[in-house]
Order: structure tokens, then C-alpha cells, then sequence
């Protein structure tokens, strides 16, 4: 049985496979709906600010060259990469353990919907529109749909007290399941540069620095 799971989750990490899930949805408080309605209002990534900083321009760098084969489209790819990093970061998310979420839910396919209609590369649930958003948002833009996953993480960690393993099962909607978590959490290291894999990168350490 330990081996069937090993081949499975060596399955599911193979380039194309993907495990979406869904949000559930929940009640939210009045002052958590505001927090999020605001988190998710809609800015475009300062490129500039990127661009001058040469720790962002040399992880853009390693990054590019490792998502090349999945995403062939040089453009694509590093509108891609820096829209991440900056949603990230605004979340106070490791843009690492991010790439390590999408490869998971959607498998870089930025059209994807599951069979619950979670949709695009982080595979959000429509219904997060219509509680902190506005009908004018394309889940499938890239831009929102980062915005949107990123906060939506942001709000399960606050809600699970850093916890990550926890917030991974809420974000697919499965909590208490130890599959996805664990594919999570293995994708994040394949990302991790070779420099970080010996460090204790804790989301769950970092606060909640939401902006819009």
C-alpha cells in the first residue's frame, strides 16, 4: 500500500498531471469580507520595482529557466513569474511554495476548471467573485486569478494560525486529508533554490502585510 501511494503521488508531480480540489464556502464575517474585498482589488504588478531589485531579477532568472518546458512562451512566462512573486510576497507567501500549489491544483494550465468549476491556475471557485469581488472579474485572467489565490491561502493560514498543512486542506477542499498537503509541500521544495532547501521558510511565521 506505502509503495501504491509513493507511485501516486509520483503520478500526480509528473509534468501535466494536476489534483484540483474546491474551496469551501463558508460564512464570512463582516470584517473579514471587507479585509478580503479589499485584498482582491485590482492593481497591476509594478514591473519596474521588479526589474531594480536583483534578488527578484536573479530568482525570475532560475525560475525561468526551470518553468521553460512547461510554459515554452519566453513573454508568457516571465509576465507569469513576476505576476507570482509579487502576489506572493503582497501576501506574505513564499512565492516558491505558490509555484508548488499551481503546479498541484492546475499544472501550469492557465484554462483550467475542475470538475467542481475551480478555475484557472490556482484554481479558485467562482463563488469567491460574488462574495469579495465584483462581477467584473475574469477568474481566468492571470493577474486576478493570483490575486485571488493568494489571498484566499492568505485567509486560510490566518484562520488555521499558521498552520499550513491545515490551510492546504482548506484551499482544495480537503481538509483533514493528508494527499494534497503533502503534494503541496513537495512541489514547494522542488521549487525551493538549492540554497533554501535547508531553511525554515514558514509561512507561518510571517504576518498578513495584505494591500491593495
Amino acid at each position: 500500500m506505502h509503495v501504491l501511494k509513493l507511485i501516486a503521488l509520483g503520478a500526480l508531480l509528473a509534468p501535466g498531471a494536476a489534483l484540483a480540489g474546491a474551496q469551501a464556502e463558508e460564512p464570512l464575517s463582516a470584517s473579514v469580507e471587507a479585509s478580503l474585498q479589499k485584498a482582491v482589488s485590482d492593481r497591476a504588478v509594478p514591473h519596474l520595482a521588479l526589474a531594480a531589485d536583483p534578488d527578484a531579477r536573479r530568482w525570475m532568472g532560475a525560475m525561468s529557466q526551470r518553468l521553460a518546458q512547461r510554459m515554452p512562451d519566453e513573454t508568457l512566462r516571465l509576465d507569469f513569474l513576476r505576476t507570482v512573486r509579487y502576489e506572493a510576497t503582497r501576501a506574505g507567501l513564499d512565492p516558491e511554495l505558490v509555484l508548488g500549489l499551481i503546479q498541484v491544483e492546475s499544472a501550469f494550465r492557465k484554462y483550467a476548471i475542475s470538475t467542481a468549476g475551480a478555475r484557472g491556475f490556482m484554481q479558485v471557485m467562482p463563488f469567491w467573485v460574488t462574495a469579495i469581488g465584483n462581477v467584473d472579474h475574469n477568474l481566468f485572467h492571470l493577474r486576478t486569478n493570483l490575486r485571488y489565490g493568494c489571498t484566499i491561502l492568505r485567509h486560510y493560514l490566518d484562520i488555521e494560525r499558521g498552520n499550513l498543512y491545515r490551510a492546504l486542506g482548506r484551499y482544495n477542499g480537503s481538509l483533514g486529508q493528508p494527499e494534497y498537503p503533502t503534494l503541496v509541500l513537495r512541489a514547494w521544495g522542488n521549487w525551493q533554490l538549492p540554497a533554501m532547501r535547508n531553511v525554515d521558510f514558514s509561512v507561518a511565521a510571517r504576518p498578513s502585510p495584505l494591500t491593495p
